[in-house]
């Protein structure tokens, strides 16, 4: 199994970058022992378009084009599913367990997601009710993919 981060627009060199390097590093180490191959990034070019729908409509593309074939969709989304570590956890373990070769993970960009990703997503997922930047964003999700193959492997990561 492989998980992908996909996000619109590039995180420059910095602290952020630093910190979200150093989740996705211990993610990919980590992992292994679960038999997740590889956690990847990748970024794609924010659209050019001129109205708010024509971007969303462009970036969904881009990322859809970007999916494997067999691939869970996880969206990042302020109307989604507020999960427990632990449940976010569950739910990554049994699209483990049930052998989907591939979950993929979407921020969009500065306009959100458009319908076609919405409607393509197997979970629509909030981390939070607050706003927060792409790049925090970014650092979160890679922190509870860490934390979830932690809780999964019985690591002392996750304290309850």
């Amino acid at each position: 199994m492989r998980f992908s981060l996909i996000c619109i627009g590039r995180m420059k060199a910095g602290a952020d970058k630093d910190l979200f390097d150093r989740y996705l590093d211990r993610a990919r180490k980590a992992g292994r022992a679960l038999g997740i191959t590889d956690v990847a990034i990748t970024e794609l070019p924010e659209s050019r378009g001129q109205r708010a729908e024509d971007r969303k409509a462009d970036e969904a593309k881009a990322i859809l084009q970007a999916l494997p074939s067999g691939a869970k969709l996880v969206v990042l989304d302020e109307n989604g599913k507020n999960l427990t570590s632990p449940a976010f956890s569950g739910r990554l373990e049994a699209w483990k367990d049930d052998g989907i070769p591939d979950i993929v993970f979407a921020i969009g960009g500065a306009d959100g997601h458009g319908q076609e990703m919405l409607a393509r997503a197997d979970l629509k997922l909030a981390l939070g009710a607050m706003t927060w930047p792409h790049q925090i964003a970014r650092i979160l999700l890679a922190e509870q993919i860490y934390r979830a193959i932690t809780i999964q492997s019985g690591h002392p990561y996750h304290r309850v």
